[in-house]
């Protein structure tokens, strides 16, 4: 028996390598994508999407863990980072002196804490010319996820009674929330604290989130199983609590959700 009854989503994986691409063009120095770090945040909102939509399908269900849950984040997320972080760390070790070594191993126990970006916040910042070479720098983005993570499903579960209308202005809330705190930052001065913090990509997350709750309506299954909605002007939040979280409405076919390695 599969660990999720989610069936495969190819469209979401050519997403995230269409994404990928101008955060490579960005690294590489090319000045005509001098914006291509955007890429991070369209890969949040895929990330706060399925993992929503993994959270409903199991709650609804009636077999979601919040201790299976984060058992299957550290089998998929701890092997690869500590093989990346050993790959690292000889390379490190032969061309960076006492002080660099210094650095990398604090961010090292940072990245295994999924506290990277605080500890490159504290330490430089993204945009920093020392930054190239940090071999770990790429890990902030994991702990921001991972920091999502941790209190996201506990959200879910806390408010679950309260009824998915409330639920999604909950999350509403806090995404509007999140977001007028990164303008404020940025407004302020403090760009790399917007970049960085979790309170200030919250809101790309729940983007993803509050998609995963509407794709979860019987329109939004409609939409899932046919590539549109049956209904052109039906794109309304109405329904019972019990349609978004009961079975899935006739002819929307097979769910189509899948976990992905995120």
């Amino acid at each position: 028996m599969s660990e999720h009854p989610l069936s495969y989503r190819p469209e979401i994986d050519g997403l995230r390598a269409v994404a990928i691409v101008p955060v490579v063009l960005y690294h590489a120095g090319l000045s005509w994508v001098s914006g291509g770090f955007v890429g991070v945040d369209v890969f949040f909102v895929i990330s706060g999407y399925l993992i929503t939509s993994i959270i409903l399908a199991e709650r609804r269900a009636g077999r979601f863990s919040l201790t299976n849950f984060y058992a299957r984040r550290i089998r998929r997320i701890f092997p690869a980072l500590f093989v990346m972080m050993a790959a690292c760390y000889p390379i490190a070790f032969a061309v960076m002196g006492p002080k660099g070594m210094e650095e990398f191993a604090g961010s090292v126990i940072a990245a295994t804490l999924f506290l990277a970006n605080v500890f490159f916040y504290d330490v430089s910042g993204y945009f920093a010319t020392a930054a190239e070479v940090k071999p770990l720098l790429h890990t902030w983005s994991l702990a921001v996820e991972e920091q999502f993570y941790l209190v996201f499903p506990a959200l879910v579960l806390l408010t679950w009674r309260l009824g998915a209308r409330r639920q999604v202005a909950i999350l509403a809330a806090l995404a509007g929330l999140s977001l007028a705190l990164a303008q404020w930052d940025i407004a302020q001065g403090k760009s790399d604290r917007a970049f960085f913090m979790l309170q200030t990509r919250l809101w790309e997350l729940m983007a993803g989130a509050l998609a995963a709750f509407w794709l979860a309506t019987p329109r939004g299954q409609a939409l899932r199983a046919n590539g549109r909605l049956r209904h052109g002007h039906d794109w309304g939040w109405d329904g019972g609590t019990s349609a978004w979280y009961g079975a899935p409405s006739r002819g929307a076919g097979k769910s189509a959700l899948q976990e992905y390695s995120i």
